[in-house]
């Protein structure tokens, strides 16, 4: 659990910045830019600071030129380096420069400079001689207005790192997806094709949107989801506004575009008179042979429901895979249960245990049972209460020792066993058969 904090830089902070910049004097290291430089650019153009309290403990600076970005300083105190806030201080520094539509961000630092991993953790390439680093940002200017009409957004970088457990899963997709699309040119050489649709199919809270999502961080493509419940208000009719929606992704030269809950427009055509989605299944039909002739796109269909689904729709041609996205594996819920449980205690909960009572619970269901027993916790600690609601003896002294304390394996066994599960048995049964009649990995 970190206690440091990432904000933006406020005029009070200019002692810590010149503090700063005396600790890399005094390590011998001489930085790129003057201080009256780093200052000036502190107030006019785009600065963050990391802070343990009141106390300034890293900072970086940015400065905008046309469509060039260049961070002009990124220092953190010695004692708090390893522990990823120079990352941090960069991916915020990016953020506050997203809105000029920078085409690259840059950074030269000085040969004697040692913290080179902030920078490669952030995707920037190592050049020769002065330490030069530069990174491609994934969207150029001229996309950023039709991405933002159409709902779109730049993920953060690390969410196929955040994606807890789930090895199996993020390994398939890492290998059938993420690979022939990052590395398009060595996949020609060997005559591989890059995927352009693909379907993940599972039972609720499995966490298909989420991967989704990771998808588009790992590619660092702009991530598009289309709402067909909010198209359907549109005067051209849910038809046509789909099809518009299509021709506005067509104008950006990337993107992962998801579309959640498909069989509601996706669904078996059957019955006479024809359905009014009928209509809507026959433009979606069409619009996915034109959608796969453009490089550098990936539409991504989740569903709940496979079996619904329109059986023209996932024939070969339109969906390169059907991919299955289950209930996690017992290294999956103990990845979950890492990461979901506070640093302070975790040393102290039976995590094993709470692995085995979670057999059958979703990713979703596992981080409920986790945010209810901390909740449970804190009021406990807080107001003095027991899990029966009576009062715990002590005096305020021992509750605020308490709340520090945090959550405890009794805590997160009361949650699980008070946790609704969102798969049935026959819910599971039926994804089982589903993957050996309709999986394509």
């Amino acid at each position: 659990m970190t206690n440091w904090r990432i904000r933006d830089f406020h005029s009070a902070d200019l002692d810590g910045i010149l503090h700063l910049w005396e600790t890399l004097k005094a390590t011998n290291v001489e930085p790129v830019y003057a201080l009256s430089e780093v200052l000036a650019s502190c107030e006019k153009d785009h600065a963050v600071v990391a802070v343990l309290g009141e106390q300034v403990v890293g900072a970086a600076v940015g400065r905008a030129a046309h469509d060039q970005g260049w961070i002009v300083f990124l220092a953190t105190l010695p004692e708090f380096r390893g522990r990823g806030i120079g990352s941090s201080l960069l991916a915020a520094v990016e953020n506050r420069m997203a809105p000029h539509g920078l085409n690259k961000l840059s950074a030269l630092m000085p040969e004697s400079e040692t913290r080179v991993e902030a920078f490669l953790s952030r995707g920037f390439v190592l050049k020769k001689n002065l330490r030069y680093f530069e990174r491609r940002i994934p969207v150029q200017r001229q996309e950023l207005e039709p991405l933002s009409q159409l709902g779109g957004r730049i993920l953060a970088r690390d969410l196929w790192e955040n994606v807890a457990g789930m090895r199996h899963e993020k390994e398939l997709l890492e290998r059938r997806l993420v690979l022939p699309l990052a590395e398009a040119d060595l996949a020609d050489e060997y005559g591989v094709v890059p995927p352009r649709a693909v379907v993940l199919f599972g039972p609720p809270g499995t966490g298909k949107t989420t991967f989704a999502k990771a998808i588009a961080s790992r590619l660092e493509w702009p991530f598009v989801e289309v709402f067909p419940s909010r198209l359907a208000a549109d005067p051209l009719g849910l038809a046509g506004a789909l099809r518009e929606t299509f021709l506005e992704i067509a104008e950006l030269e990337h993107a992962v575009v998801f579309i959640d809950e498909v069989e509601e427009i996706a669904s078996q055509r059957a019955g006479d008179p024809p359905s009014p989605l009928q209509g809507v299944t026959n433009e979606l039909l069409k619009i996915i042979p034109a959608f796969r002739e453009q490089p550098g796109r990936l539409l991504v269909c989740a569903t709940n429901f496979i079996r619904a689904l329109d059986s023209a729709f996932l024939r070969h041609g339109r969906f390169d895979y059907v991919i299955p996205i289950g209930l996690p594996d017992r290294l999956a819920r103990e990845a979950m249960w890492q990461r979901f449980i506070p640093a302070a205690v975790v040393d102290d909960v039976d995590i094993e245990l709470l692995v085995d009572r979670t057999d059958g619970f979703s990713p979703a269901d596992i981080e409920y049972a986790a945010r209810s027993a901390s909740q449970r916790a804190l009021e406990n600690a807080v107001y003095g209460m027991d899990s029966d609601g009576g009062a715990v003896a002590g005096d305020s002294a021992s509750v605020r020792e308490a709340a520090r304390k945090g959550p405890g394996t009794q805590d997160y066994l009361d949650a699980i066993a008070d946790t609704r599960t969102t798969v049935s048995a026959e819910v599971q049964q039926e994804f089982l058969e589903d993957i050996d009649l309709l999986g394509r990995v």
